[in-house]
């Protein structure tokens, strides 16, 4: 499985974002996108099942939302009201569901999001 992931970059707080990854291969059972803040450690952000169910970290639910565009290959994680603590390097994932729960197997490179007036 091959992942790459785009659309990273400055943006001001309040506003809005959208993440592409485009990947290649067998996904598995589910697709997501983690996020890694500066000093902190890797955190789930969102995750979509081959079948659509979604799961949300609770600090994003309500502003975020994943989606996947089967025929272009491509998972995306639209992001609104974007605040400096959604400040990350974001990595698409690719990876195994186990009841309700996700274990991602494969990691893109990553794009960085900053969220900084």
């Amino acid at each position: 499985v091959q992942l790459q992931a785009f659309g990273g970059g400055l943006v001001r707080p309040g506003t809005t974002r959208r993440l592409a990854c485009v990947y290649s291969g067998n996904v598995l059972d589910s697709m997501g996108w983690y996020r890694q803040a500066p000093g902190k450690e890797r955190e789930l952000v969102a995750t979509i099942s081959n079948s659509g169910s979604t799961n949300y970290a609770d600090s994003v639910k309500g502003r975020f939302a994943i989606s996947r565009e089967r025929a272009k290959n491509t998972m995306y994680l639209q992001m609104s009201s974007l605040k400096p603590e959604d400040t990350g390097i974001y990595y698409c994932t690719a990876g195994y569901r186990r009841d309700g729960s996700d274990y991602p197997s494969y990691w893109g490179q990553g794009t960085e999001v900053t969220v900084s007036s």
